[in-house]
């Protein structure tokens, strides 16, 4: 299934096998979940939400800390 992925300035369309969440996908650009939004086809989405084919996610960074 090809998804579309935005993350900043960055857009990307990823090839990926099988069922996939966004957590799924997210380890697999490496991105820690703690540290982000996403954003499935305009929506906010929980880590287990299940990924289809011509989606797009946005990952938007979340600025923490003190």
């Amino acid at each position: 299934m090809v998804v579309t992925v935005i993350k900043g300035e960055n857009k990307k369309k990823l090839d990926i096998n099988g069922n996939k969440t966004v957590k799924d996908l997210l380890e697999l650009l490496d991105v820690p979940s703690e540290t982000v939004v996403v954003k499935k086809n305009d929506f906010i989405v929980i880590d287990e939400e299940q990924v289809q084919d011509g989606d797009t996610l946005e990952i938007i960074q979340v600025i923490y800390g003190g």
